[in-house]
């Protein structure tokens, strides 16, 4: 499933509209955000774990991950 976390990541920062939304999401509730990208996982056929997202998030080295990560360390 850990490729489903990359594809996934892969599908929404494709998407700069989806990207800003689940961002501002992740900003003032992180649990819904995560809860957000797994179930849109789910919709998508690329089914994640949270703590999936969490580790994809945490193996890349780019500027917006980090973003990610520091803004909205609570809940991912």
């Amino acid at each position: 499933m850990s490729s489903n976390a990359a594809s996934l990541y892969a599908r929404i920062s494709s998407n700069p509209e989806q990207t800003q939304a689940l961002f501002r999401q992740a900003l003032q509730d992180p649990n819904g955000a995560m809860d957000s990208i797994c179930n849109l996982g789910n919709e998508l056929g690329l089914p994640v774990t949270a703590q999936e997202v969490r580790e994809h998030l945490a193996s890349l080295n780019d500027e917006d991950s980090n973003r990610w990560v520091v803004k909205a360390r609570g809940g991912l």
